[in-house]
């Protein structure tokens, strides 16, 4: 019988082109399962079969768990009781006791037969998936094999993926039968085997699809340097020649707007801007925002975000329907950018003049005068003031040398005054509040002014209270309380646990 185990693991290995080894671990699975079935209680076992001789041993096996999660005696012993059997054992190890095999010929085929069957399906759908991987190809095209739930089941060949719901271009009506592409995301692992998770609303996708339309992406002649989509609406790409004889805009065209075309096809109907690509974040945004002709734009780095200045005439075309033209060219130029008109980034630019020089006012300890030249000459805080090289401040006319280390050093003071100042205002604070992460000092000083010394406090405030003490931006509001509040739920969930062991 077992010289006849090892010709069936030969045999099954040939026929559906699999290693032996996924065959021997189908027949233990098998066995096991088999073992089981003898038993009332639901018992874990493990069969081994040595791969030279055939033979194989039952084993039934318990996992040692904590005494109050020891809630499945069939397959589960509690530490207390595992260390006395050995005190060496620790939680997640595993008993294992010998069994009475089953017998190979009456194992009742079909149960058996299905699990290996099974096991080599699986083997089969991960080879055929890496052979696809391996050619680094992550465009599917196939036909709709059936439609489950709203998820779209893609075959290609001897491939299958599913395209979920929302990975489906709205609207998008598609037939089984239907020849479509999409791009392959990841693979799940579940236990049904391996799935090629697919998408047809990734901005990988468009890009994928113009290097099939465009012979000279895939030469390397020209980049798709970014991409950001409004599925099945509008879409933009950045592009890059890397030929100085190539217009990069032109050539993903192409003649009569064939190429583009093509890919508006295939993405029911989505228009796509083909934005030329800088190295220059402010000169992309310029491409990206096109046709609007942009004025100025002023670029906060700390922030990571534009300020973005176009006339009256402009701004509806730079916004778009719905927003939609200046949300794609944030998400493409990975940049905040913050639309205005004129007037609104003059009186933006007046309301920072003022507060700059009531600050410089106020903390060095100056006139007027000596306060609209540093705004003048670009210095916006007093960081700047008390540590940008001193070659640079001498270059100011108005300034003399000891002008500019007089200024130098009280900036440094009013600096250090206001440090001393922070320490002090979160003397009270909880410890546990200011670990937070997301909180600073600065966070935490204006916090306490109002009296929210403690974790709990800030975990009470709701996101917009939040942003009126502190002016932090209203997500980031919103993610400190959660993480404020996160220790609450975990002491809910131990109660819970506890009770339901009690």
């Amino acid at each position: 019988m077992n010289r006849e185990l090892l010709l069936l693991v030969d045999a099954l290995s040939r026929e559906k082109n699999v290693p032996k080894e996924i065959v021997f671990m189908a027949l233990e699975a098998a066995l096991a399962s088999a073992t089981k079935k003898k038993y009332a209680d639901n018992i874990d076992a493990r069969v081994a079969i040595d791969r030279e001789t055939g033979d194989y041993e039952t084993f039934r096996r318990w996992t040692v768990v904590p005494d109050e999660e020891h809630e499945e005696p069939a397959h589960q012993i509690a530490i207390t009781d595992a260390g006395e059997r050995d005190p060496e054992l620790k939680l997640g190890d595993v008993i294992e006791e010998p069994l009475e095999p089953v017998e190979f010929g009456r194992i009742g085929a079909q149960a058996a037969k299905q699990v290996i069957l099974q096991k080599i399906r699986d083997a089969e759908r991960e080879q055929i998936l890496n052979d696809f991987l391996e050619r680094d190809d992550n465009l599917l095209s196939g036909t709709v094999k059936r439609i489950e739930r709203g998820n779209v089941i893609v075959e290609s060949g001897r491939i299958e993926g599913v395209i979920p719901r929302d990975q489906l271009i709205p609207k998008e009506m598609l037939r089984v039968g239907d020849r479509v592409r999409a791009y392959v995301m990841k693979i799940d692992r579940t236990a049904k085997g391996p799935q090629l998770i697919l998408s047809r609303v990734a901005p990988e996708f468009i890009m994928r699809l113009f290097e099939l339309e465009v012979p000279e992406i895939e030469e390397g002649l020209i980049e798709i340097k970014a991409a950001a989509r409004d599925p099945g609406i509008r879409a933009k790409i950045a592009v890059k020649s890397n030929d100085p004889r190539l217009d990069p805009q032109g050539t993903c065209i192409g003649m009569r707007g064939s190429r583009v075309t093509a890919v508006t096809n295939e993405l029911a109907g989505e228009r796509v801007d083909i934005v030329l690509w800088s190295e220059d974040p402010a000169k992309l945004v310029i491409n990206a925002l096109a046709p609007a002709e942009v004025q100025s734009i002023v670029v906060d780095e700390e922030r990571h975000a534009m300020d973005v200045v176009v006339d009256e005439e402009n701004l509806a075309i730079a916004i778009g329907r719905s927003g939609q033209n200046v949300r794609l060219a944030s998400e493409m130029t990975g940049w905040e950018l913050n639309l205005m008109s004129v007037e609104e980034s003059q009186q933006k630019q007046e309301a920072e003049t003022t507060r700059l020089r009531a600050l410089f006012i106020d903390k060095l300890d100056v006139d007027e005068e000596v306060a609209d030249i540093l705004i003048a000459e670009g210095f916006t805080s007093l960081e700047e003031v008390a540590y940008v090289p001193i070659t640079e401040m001498l270059e100011i006319e108005a300034f003399d040398e000891d002008t500019v280390n007089e200024l130098r050093s009280r900036a440094r003071n009013a600096l250090l005054t206001d440090a001393i100042a922070r320490e002090e205002s979160v003397e009270n604070v909880e410890e546990a509040l200011l670990a937070l992460e997301g909180m600073d000092i600065d966070i935490a000083g204006k916090l306490a002014s109002h009296g929210i010394v403690t974790r709990d406090a800030l975990a009470d405030l709701a996101g917009d209270e939040l942003v009126e003490l502190t002016g932090m931006d209203a997500a980031k509001a919103q993610d400190l309380i959660m993480k404020a509040r996160a220790h609450w739920f975990e002491s809910a969930a131990e109660a819970s646990h506890t009770s339901a062991a009690a």
